[in-house]
């Protein structure tokens, strides 16, 4: 059983934005634009270029967002904010 916050599929809407679906069922629009036009760790820097940014996948074995670079994002962070919108 899994998660209700495990990330199932993920859809790069283009720029920064992305549309995450929940094994519960929620979906998400994110947009990551301001967070990567911040100060940032060295793992996120690959993810302002937006050619590289559109690689993202979903990892099925820890359930949320990857790129191919190993940055991933917390898929429980994810969940309750998308649940604050929602």
């Amino acid at each position: 059983m899994s998660a209700p916050y495990e990330i199932r599929t993920v859809e790069h809407l283009g720029g920064y934005r992305l549309r995450l679906t929940f094994a519960d069922g929620l979906v998400f629009d994110l947009d990551l634009e301001d967070k990567l036009n911040g100060e940032v760790g060295p793992v996120f820097e690959p993810l302002r270029d937006p050619e590289f940014f559109a690689h993202v996948s979903v990892d099925p074995e820890i359930g949320t967002v990857v790129w191919p670079n190993g940055a991933d994002l917390a898929p429980d962070a994810l969940y309750e904010q998308a649940a604050r919108v929602a």
